[in-house]
């Protein structure tokens, strides 16, 4: 199951949302054409959990800038494709309901969160995080509570043929979410040596789901 757009208008034109996608992909174009490689880049910028929980000074930068590094870099054409997919369909919306200004912060806010609750899952590990994930995953959290019944045009795949239908937004992502807290949970306990950050989905959805309220824009009462 592959959503691909969603049928949810906007009236403002979403250039955070854009210019997020642009600066991650232009990071990816960096990684992939640096000299010193995409690994050794990822144990310099990427956001390793025992360092940002400690502050232990080992990387260039400091720990903490780590979680924002962390934000805009990738392992993959297919992570950054599904990323930058899933921002698309759904940033636009929640940049319009919040604002350019208030979007920014959102987003990042969802980021850390993400970061601390990978760490706080696994404090010893030296395995850095990379990637959008967490922060999109805040985002998602927010269309979900936000546009439960926003129609999502999906790709469904039964064998070899390939249909559209249109979900509400309450399966698609809920669907989702259910697959992240599944997998993190099967994956607590087992030596982590890499792969899916499951937990830093689980932290940023949940972020972004409870707070955004508190992140919209107040109303202006009138009085006649």
């Amino acid at each position: 199951m592959i959503p691909y757009k969603d049928d949810n208008p906007t009236s403002t034109i979403p250039y955070i949302t854009m210019g997020i996608i642009v600066l991650n992909i232009l990071v990816f174009l960096y990684e992939m054409t640096s000299p010193s490689g995409m690994e050794k880049l990822a144990y310099t910028y990427g956001a390793i959990p025992q360092n940002i929980l400690t502050f232990d000074k080992i990387q260039p930068i400091h720990p903490a800038l780590t979680i924002f590094s962390a934000m805009f870099m990738h392992g993959g054409v297919f992570h950054i494709a599904g990323n930058m997919l899933y921002l698309w369909i759904f940033g636009n919306n929640i940049e319009d309901k919040l604002g350019h200004m208030r979007f920014i912060f959102f987003y990042i806010f969802c980021g850390i969160i993400s970061a601390y609750a990978n760490a706080i899952t696994d404090p010893h590990s030296h395995i850095p995080m990379i990637g959008a994930s967490g922060a999109i995953s805040g985002v998602l959290g927010a269309y979900l509570l936000l546009f439960p019944r926003a129609m999502v045009h999906t790709l469904i795949f039964l064998g070899f043929f390939v249909t559209v239908v249109k979900i509400p937004s309450l399966i698609v992502i809920g669907f989702w979410a259910f697959i992240q807290f599944m997998s993190g949970l099967i994956s607590t306990g087992f030596a982590r040596e890499g792969g899916v950050a499951w937990f830093a989905h689980v932290g940023g959805f949940l972020a972004g789901l409870l707070t955004i309220k508190l992140w919209l824009p107040r109303r202006v009462k009138r009085w006649w």
